[in-house]
């Protein structure tokens, strides 16, 4: 009897634990995988997803572990460039998403300069829109093309800007597209006005942020190469094996830990005094 109830009382207790932490975990599984999903969107490269992402990060990591193991022959150091390689296509789509959101920003300007040349000629918002897949900048033009298609498919002005704004998954693509919705549920004669004074803005931004970013481009090669310097001088000594396999004692691999928190704490604070404010992404 004394069996059949502490039976009964672990069931209970393991339903209860299964049953009480899942959803949280599951949510943040999906945030997370969510995250990394539009940071590949905003790259450029949504044709490859999370799951594939993390995949190429580990076997990045093992193929670096592996070659440097047989350079030098230390678990120790192997281990943290494997490291720096499962981390290295995570840097590598965010170099790629900043440089997108660059060439954006100089396209926009253009594409709205062409959309109110557009209503200006008495075309609606809708086809003007639509018009920019052929006369707009040509790495907006598939963008375009695609609401163009949807619109003349559904007839839902609302729904095809999201889908518009989803595809781009551009900050300064969220304001435009926000602009036009209001002007589109607003409606009114000044449109037109509207899209000189938002194309002129933009520009401005442009212009300045242009001027930040290379300014702040010498802060950061600075801090990647007082970051890597290190790293590459400790990879260079492969050829004293002796040397090297002291970092596999206890008193190495502690030193090699140190050494890694302090230059990644160098780094992200060097990068938090230098970093611009990202432009949000406006009602995603």
């Amino acid at each position: 009897m004394g069996a059949l109830i502490g039976l009964l009382a672990g069931v209970g207790l393991l339903l209860i634990w299964r049953s009480g932490p899942r959803a949280p975990q599951r949510a943040g599984r999906a945030a997370w995988s969510g995250r990394r999903q539009e940071l590949l969107t905003q790259a450029g490269i949504s044709s490859v997803s999370s799951a594939q992402l993390l995949g190429l990060q580990l076997l990045a990591a093992a193929m670096a572990g592996v070659l440097v193991e047989v350079l030098t022959g230390t678990i120790a150091v192997a281990g943290c460039f494997a490291l720096f390689s499962f981390l290295a296509p995570i840097a590598i789509v965010r170099r790629l998403r900043q440089q997108r959101q660059v060439a954006l920003r100089e396209l926009w300007p253009e594409a709205i300069d062409n959309l109110a040349s557009a209503v200006r000629a008495g075309m609606a918002l809708p086809e003007g829109l639509a018009g920019l897949a052929e006369h707009g900048p040509a790495p907006l033009r598939p963008a375009f093309a695609r609401f163009g298609a949807g619109y003349r498919a559904s007839g839902r002005f609302a729904e095809c800007l999201q889908s518009l704004k989803n595809e781009l998954a551009d900050p300064v693509g969220d304001r435009v597209c926000e602009t036009l919705r209001v002007a589109r549920e607003v409606g009114g004669t000044d449109l037109g006005t509207v899209l000189r004074t938002l194309s002129e803005l933009l520009r401005v931004d442009a212009r300045t942020r242009s001027e930040l970013e290379t300014r702040q481009g010498w802060t950061v090669n600075a801090a990647r190469l007082a970051v890597a310097a290190p790293w590459m001088v400790l990879l260079l000594l492969g050829s004293q094996s002796s040397t090297l396999r002291t970092f596999d004692s206890s008193g190495g691999v502690l030193l090699l830990a140190i050494g890694g928190a302090v230059c990644l704490a160098a780094y992200r604070v060097m990068l938090r005094i230098g970093r611009l404010p990202e432009e949000p992404r406006v009602l995603r």
